[in-house]
């Protein structure tokens, strides 16, 4: 079955689309990439899905009108990557305004029940009627509903995708958010174990938004990390972030821009105010590093090892100076992108989102309760069809 895959990140930089080919048993498929596509949001809209995601107020009329210009771009993204539109069925993501997942350790014990809940701006009928097919979207809710935090979503489908080897596996993400997934091995004592996945915190968020702020808006990103490797890292300062709640607590955890927006920025700028510029990002850089860092040694002092590999994709891929402090701060496993093992870097996501869709289509669970903290494995998103 031909699936295409959407998805706009945290980044809120545009849509990644995959067209991809399933056959064969859902935990297991043979699959292949046919085709991928990317288009960028204008940065008008850009501009305004950061501005919301981060909490700022917004006229109903303008959400409305941002969630049809969302769709539009999800559409022309289809398009570009399958003009036959050989595709049977759509997964789509959505573009994430808000997230709101449970507390950790939601125990009830004063007696209330708090629910998580996640938006990701869509007009589904809509794109189900631009792009001609079936569209399965809102993958978070019925995980939510479950009491699970309704992220990473990925783990599950990375696991899927990229089989086992003979130690532990390890794919991260580096998006806006840093999120990883860990593969047990194929063979030994741990082969039985759960596929593990969480949010780390922080990956290009915060980088982007000091470039932004120390170009005046001319810069969305920090090119190959140039700016990071003329600085210093400022280590005692970073080792101070790393003893904050959400560093120090277990999965199942995610998190996203509400979080890790602008105001945390503005926080930890003011910590490194005496900093040069290039410090202060050179400093930031080493953070969305060493969250991931601490998360794995944190694994190893429960009696879990460290994976063999580590492959990495999203758009952080992308800058040197990130790369290279992952290498020096994840000591003994082996850093290296995705794209080795013909994994695209920047088509990851989709590729995922078009399998959990057709997961919906084969009526097969996409979460995990090891992942998640949901009560039970379900199927996840809703579908649409054409009017």
């Amino acid at each position: 079955m031909r699936v295409l895959g959407l998805m706009s990140g945290t980044s809120a930089d545009g849509v990644d689309a995959a067209l991809a080919q399933f056959k064969g048993r859902p935990d297991a498929p043979d699959w292949a990439l046919l085709s991928t596509a990317s288009v960028p949001y204008p940065a008008e809209l850009k501009e305004r899905l950061v501005h919301v995601a981060q909490g700022e107020a917004i006229s109903a009329s303008h959400l409305l009108e941002m969630s049809v210009a969302v769709t539009e771009m999800q559409a022309k993204a289809a398009q570009l990557c399958d003009p036959q539109r050989s595709a049977s069925l759509v997964g789509c993501h959505g573009q994430t305004i808000w997230h709101a997942p449970p507390p950790p350790q939601n125990d009830r014990s004063d007696g209330v029940l708090r629910r998580g809940a996640s938006w990701q701006m869509l007009q589904a009928p809509l794109l189900a009627h631009l792009v001609g097919h079936p569209v399965v979207h809102d993958f978070r809710a019925a995980d939510l509903v479950l009491g699970g935090q309704g992220a990473p979503l990925v783990p599950m489908a990375d696991a899927a995708l990229m089989g086992r080897i003979d130690g532990w596996r390890g794919l991260l993400n580096l998006g806006g958010i840093a999120n990883i997934t860990l593969i047990p091995p194929k063979a030994g004592p741990d082969r039985q174990n759960p596929v593990l996945g969480w949010d780390c915190g922080p990956a290009n968020t915060l980088m982007d938004l000091t470039m932004a702020r120390l170009s005046e808006g001319r810069e969305v990103c920090d090119q190959d990390g140039a700016l990071a490797a003329r600085g210093t890292v400022c280590e005692e300062t970073l080792q101070r972030w790393l003893q904050e709640p959400y560093f120090l607590s277990s999965p199942p955890k995610s998190t996203g821009r509400e979080v890790f927006g602008q105001e945390d920025l503005n926080r930890r700028l003011r910590q490194l105010g005496p900093h040069a510029p290039e410090d202060q990002l050179a400093t930031l850089t080493a953070f969305s590093a060493a969250v991931v860092a601490q998360d794995l040694r944190r694994l190893t002092s429960t009696g879990q090892p460290l994976p063999v590999e580590l492959l990495v994709a999203g758009g952080g891929c992308q800058n040197k100076t990130l790369m290279q402090q992952l290498r020096q701060r994840c000591l003994g496993v082996h850093v290296r992108p995705s794209s080795e093992l013909d994994l695209p870097e920047q088509f990851r996501e989709a590729l995922v989102f078009a399998l959990l869709a057709w997961w919906h289509q084969s009526g097969h669970p996409g979460n995990a309760p090891a992942i998640t903290g949901a009560s039970k494995a379900t199927v996840l998103g809703h579908r649409v069809d054409p009017a």
